[in-house]
């Protein structure tokens, strides 16, 4: 019976070994292969330095969705406060307009008693909308002068209810509109922090040590920024008192040979007393902020266990006597900006183009801040994520 088994063609095959064309494309395609097998898993995981960046840009995310958080939280609060004290109105004019409407249907059952046009009567005092009945001349003129009283006190009761009535639920409209925002914004911080958690558990243990060094060596870098900033402003200091001694050395000279005495007592525009009083406030407020370090960074937290940046800082102002707006876009427009030269301790460093964090500054190029999560409230160089990302330098009282 003939074979069905196709033949080998000649010269393909000598003894078990493949010539040596085939030979050379098996080893490349299987060499091909295993570099491939090989690259895949590294070539689709970011490398250190994109997860880092990665994982600074959700931080950044989560704080200012945090601010977003904060800002429409506030706003719920005061809508909610609004909502509270017009329904309390509205209770309270419903009561009178109830008041109003017993004396009205006491003069309806009068009338019917007496048998005069009691049925027309008693139904336009109790409708529900009397106003057409009331423009009835003839209906009015069989009234008494405080029957007309207690019909004007009705209408005039009934219209500012239904005025209460309507703002009211507009109110409660803009309420409920808010309360939505606030969970989106809630939802937004929950799942930025949960994405940077998640890139941060895929690093390996060495990859984890290697991003700390890389902290470290931009902590180091931010430490001497904040040096070169004391120096300069150190200098700058030292400059002014020379020129307020020469000047003051100048006035005294003037005085004492009589020549312009009148001027001998004049203040340079930032008087000793301004900055006096500044530096007492700011004092209590840097103390303030003192007393916090260590404390856990929780977004929306407004303390006294824990704080988000903006609610450290309004904290630490408010413990001086001093107001400050919840969240860092306001804060940034709550006082008098001044260039970074010319920082003083107490001063509110806000960051990033967008104004999503800040920091409350300490002097010599450092501050007290709360960083972000996962981290406490601690002292560091305003440099902290590089030169560009300061934003501006406000002083609020």
């Amino acid at each position: 019976m003939a074979s069905h088994r196709k033949s080998r063609p000649a010269g393909t095959r000598v003894a078990g070994i493949r010539t040596p064309a085939l030979a050379t494309a098996a080893l490349t395609s299987v060499a091909l292969l295993s570099q491939t097998a090989n690259a895949t898993p590294s070539d689709d995981k970011p490398s250190l330095e994109e997860v880092e960046k990665k994982v600074d840009d959700l931080y950044r995310q989560a704080e200012s969705a945090t601010e977003k958080y904060n800002a429409t939280k506030e706003k719920t609060t005061k809508q909610r406060k609004k909502v509270d004290t017009l329904l309390d109105d509205v209770a309270q004019r419903t009561q009178k307009l109830n008041d109003a409407r017993e004396e009205l249907g006491s003069y309806a059952a009068a009338q019917y008693r007496t048998g005069a046009s009691a049925p027309d009567t008693a139904t336009f005092l109790l409708a529900d909308s009397p106003q057409d009945y009331f423009d009835q001349t003839q209906l009015m003129s069989r009234m008494t002068g405080r029957q007309k009283e207690a019909v004007d006190e009705y209408v005039t009761e009934q219209s500012a209810t239904m005025k209460k009535r309507q703002e009211a639920s507009e109110s409660l409209a803009a309420l409920t509109e808010s309360q939505s925002d606030l969970r989106t914004a809630k939802a937004t911080v929950q799942q930025k922090l949960a994405d940077a958690r998640e890139l941060l558990s895929q690093l390996t243990a060495e990859e984890k040590a290697r991003l700390a060094a890389i902290e470290k060596q931009k902590q180091e870098e931010a430490a001497r920024k904040a040096e070169e900033l004391a120096r300069q402003q150190a200098a700058a200091e030292q400059q002014a008192r020379e020129e307020a001694a020469a000047q003051q050395e100048s006035s005294e000279s003037g005085s004492t040979t009589g020549s312009n005495t009148s001027t001998s007592t004049s203040t340079s525009p930032t008087s000793p007393s301004t900055d006096s009083s500044y530096a007492t406030k700011a004092e209590k407020a840097l103390a303030f902020a003192r007393a916090q370090i260590g404390k856990p960074y929780v977004w929306g937290a407004t303390g006294p266990d824990s704080y988000d940046c903006s609610g450290l800082t309004q904290a630490a102002w408010k413990a001086a006597g001093v107001d400050i707006p919840r969240v860092t876009y306001d804060q940034v427009n709550a006082g008098t900006t001044v260039s970074l030269s010319n920082a003083q301790p107490g001063d509110l460093v806000f960051f990033y183009d967008d104004v999503t964090h800040v920091g409350i500054y300490i002097g010599n190029g450092m501050m007290i801040h709360a960083p972000k999560p996962g981290t406490y409230v601690r002292e560091e160089s305003i440099y902290y994520d590089g030169e560009s990302s300061i934003h501006s330098v406000v002083r609020p009282a």
